[in-house]
């Protein structure tokens, strides 16, 4: 794991322009200023000592002595987070999912066993048989990934390639083509990946949002959350020093995660689940669920209205309904999906980290496909992955902590998003079409039915199934 600040720098033309320059805690506290005074921004600047930046932040304004978090708001810090889990990578942006970042993709990557982690630095107490069972996951990933991409060369139409991109001899387009037929093989094998493969996440935000990120990282009884959290202090000391103090453990954070996790057993005790039962297939199913809160008056035809001018997925929405609360979510959801789910910016989520089954994408075997023998082949790793979730679920129960790393791209947990339908109709707008990975697409397909039966009059407005090809 490594966590390295990236400090900006002000662009050749801002320097021939004379734009000011300002370090992180510098801007905050001449943006705080600004709250008592009326001076202007030169009047405040001719206060710094060029020669001490740094000493010059309390002069302007104590930001952090004076009690208002937002001051912290104004001081912006890049960070790049290097080698950390795919779950930990996770639980950053269920935190921070209004930060600017990326995230490296299982999409695009061909990972192999050689980036699994040590484990006894993720705290995992069975460190021989995790390290056994997850082998065995990567090993299934390997044969998956062959098998998905032979049917890609041999089936091209089953990967939803366009016709006329496929027939386009254009050096763009060829490259395009071979691009989705590697996405098509990894959307599908990637369900065998260790939730512990690491994964690199840059992120753009506040110094407050850092400290607040430290805050619940030193507070987790995870230890690869407790490493980064530290990690995170360090370099937020180059650039807001005065602000890492804040940025330790929290106890009311600690005991509200501890209670957290306590349901969660309960929740893994009581819930039925395939897991627990051998004769129902190892997946679990996905049922979406949708409740609306409209607003003042809004029926389907005010609805309708609303979305008289939206023609695609950036365009105008009607007050009604984004005024409108929708709630919606499905019953089980893998993580592989959950990490871009999770990332829309809007309201709030819930993702209790309960095990509830394990999808192999044996949904995606053609008829054609089974008389070759694919289906028999993916349902036997298809038990790998499925004795990984169950090791995760049992351990769980058993109140480890470590339990999450036993898990896998493929395991399912039940997902809620509360926000409002202008963003609801955005995201299932974003999450269908070509470009779009096909299990998202059905996830957002079943909860637009769901919509329309709520509003009917709403068919054919909303721009399903219209996301480019990437």
């Amino acid at each position: 794991m490594k966590v390295t600040h990236v400090a900006l720098r002000p662009t050749e033309a801002a320097e021939k322009a004379g734009a000011p320059a300002l370090t992180p805690e510098l801007l905050a506290a001449t943006g705080a200023r600004y709250s008592r005074s009326n001076e202007g921004l030169f009047a405040i600047l001719d206060r710094i000592d060029p020669e001490h930046p740094d000493k010059s932040v309390d002069s302007i304004f104590r930001m952090v002595d004076y009690g208002h978090q937002s001051i912290a708001d104004m001081a912006p810090a890049a960070m790049f987070l290097d080698g950390i889990s795919i779950h930990l990578a996770y639980y950053v942006w269920s935190l921070c999912s209004v930060a600017g970042g990326q995230e490296s993709s299982t999409r695009y990557l061909d990972l192999s066993t050689s980036t699994l982690p040590d484990p006894e630095a993720l705290g995992i107490s069975d460190g021989a048989e995790w390290q056994r069972l997850m082998t065995d996951c990567f090993g299934a990933y390997r044969m998956m990934l062959e098998e998905w991409q032979a049917l890609a060369e041999k089936e091209p139409e089953l990967t939803r390639i366009p016709g006329t991109l496929r027939d386009d001899p254009s050096p763009k387009a060829v490259k395009a083509v071979a691009r989705m037929r590697r996405n098509y093989a990894f959307d599908r094998a990637r369900y065998f990946l260790p939730a512990a493969v690491p994964t690199n996440v840059m992120l753009v935000m506040s110094a407050r949002s850092w400290v607040q990120l430290c805050q619940h990282l030193a507070s987790q009884p995870l230890r690869e959350a407790n490493d980064l959290a530290e990690a995170i202090r360090s370099e937020l000391a180059l650039c807001s020093p005065r602000l890492i103090k804040h940025a330790c453990c929290q106890e009311s954070i600690a005991k509200g995660i501890r209670q957290e996790h306590s349901e969660w057993r309960r929740m893994a005790a009581e819930m039925p689940a395939c897991l627990v039962d051998e004769t129902l297939p190892p997946d679990h199913d996905p049922k979406a669920h949708l409740a609306v809160l409209g607003a003042n008056g809004l029926d389907g035809e005010k609805a309708a209205e609303d979305l008289a001018g939206h023609d695609n997925r950036y365009a105008w929405i009607g007050s009604g309904l984004r005024q409108t609360a929708v709630r919606f979510g499905w019953d089980a959801v893998t993580l592989a999906e959950l990490r871009d789910l999770n990332r829309h910016r809007t309201g709030s989520k819930y993702c209790p980290q309960v095990p509830m089954g394990f999808y192999s994408a044996m949904d995606q075997v053609s008829d054609s496909d089974r008389g070759r023998g694919l289906e028999e082949r993916l349902a036997e790793l298809a038990e790998i992955g499925r004795d990984a979730t169950r090791a995760a679920r049992t351990r769980l129960a058993d109140g480890d902590p470590a339990y999450i790393y036993w898990a896998l791209l493929g395991t399912q947990y039940p997902f809620e998003h509360v926000t409002t339908a202008d963003k609801f109709i955005y995201e299932a707008e974003l999450r269908t079409g070509v470009g779009s990975h096909y299990r998202y697409a059905q996830h957002l397909h079943d909860a637009l039915t769901l919509w329309y039966r709520e509003f009917p009059e709403t068919t054919g407005l909303i721009h399903e199934g219209t996301a480019e090809p990437e």
